[in-house]
């Protein structure tokens, strides 16, 4: 989930290369919780700044309506870790990836069990 279609192409592109399956994107959280519902994805990358919407509210509303997501979702962003250190290790995301770090492997890593 993120709201800069540019990214979610190379992000899409970069996973897929790397040997993931991205099932689909979303621009809006609205969007993200109708996919998150049609194509119970196994991990969900939500963008930490979405515009005028919070990409920490929207992890906690995935966690709720879909509990299996749990640990499953990673936050990223384009600033650093340390910008948002507390709100990230209070929510139920699995961890945290800067988008130039952005990588199959480093999905798989955070995500566990491994379910990608």
């Amino acid at each position: 989930m993120d709201d800069n279609e540019r990214f979610l192409a190379v992000a899409r592109d970069r996973l897929t290369h790397d040997g993931l399956d991205v099932v689909g994107t979303a621009r809006t959280q609205a969007e993200a919780l109708a996919k998150a519902a049609e194509l119970k994805p196994d991990v969900v990358l939500v963008d930490i700044s979405l515009g005028t919407d919070s990409g920490f509210e929207l992890t906690r509303r995935l966690v709720a309506a879909f509990p299996d997501l749990h640990a499953h979702i990673i936050l990223i962003s384009t600033r650093d870790h340390e910008d948002f250190e507390d709100l990230i290790t209070a929510s139920p995301a699995a961890g945290f990836l800067p988008k130039n770090l952005l990588s199959a492997t480093a999905v798989r890593e955070l995500v566990s069990p491994h379910r990608c």
